[in-house]
């Protein structure tokens, strides 16, 4: 279990000390101040020698220290290019704060109809007029209006939709592209 020369720590206790001798279940140490104690086998736990530590930090290699040390570099962000001449797709809060001045009285249902009566408004004046792309944000929440407005989307056979532009919108908006068909 123990044998002399061996490094310990007292469990329980803030003393470290080398094995001494040993006598049937207890152990004498010698405390890092110097004292001379004894305790039993189950009140101590061997302590790894770490005179051996230097030499393996020794072998590390230098270069990969360094490596660490370096300062990273700065990640570079691929910005959305648009040309001079392109109109920014409207952009179409589906929150109810942004459709109706006081929700006071009107339920959870009532709600969701009014966002999704909406966003279908707004497909069928963008269908119209030939915007080729518009952008709900319908915000994170549950995911009750995102799942209804994709519901209402897959309805449509001339529109593709995607999640928005993270960067730009998080992960709460949709964005709509309506293809165009020659008239």
């Amino acid at each position: 279990m123990f044998n002399k020369g061996d490094k310990v720590s007292v469990l329980d206790e803030a003393i470290d000390g080398v094995v001494l001798s040993m006598n049937g279940d207890q152990v004498t140490i010698e405390t890092a101040d110097g004292f001379m104690m004894t305790f039993f086998v189950n009140e101590l736990l061997k302590v790894p020698d770490t005179s051996n530590l230097m030499n393996s930090i020794r072998r590390v290699n230098v270069s990969e220290i360094s490596k660490e040390k370096e300062i990273p570099k700065a990640r570079s962000f691929v910005k959305e290019k648009k040309s001079k001449h392109e109109i920014p797709a409207p952009e179409f809060d589906l929150h109810i704060e942004k459709l109706v001045p006081n929700k006071r009285g009107m339920s959870n249902y009532d709600i969701l109809t009014l966002q999704t009566e909406t966003a279908k408004r707004h497909i069928e004046f963008a269908i119209r007029n030939r915007i080729p792309k518009i952008v709900f944000i319908h915000g994170v929440g549950e995911g009750v209006l995102k799942a209804e407005l994709d519901f209402l989307l897959g309805r449509y056979d001339n529109i593709a939709f995607a999640e928005g532009n993270y960067q730009k919108y998080g992960q709460g908006a949709t964005e709509v592209f309506i293809k165009q068909s020659a008239m």
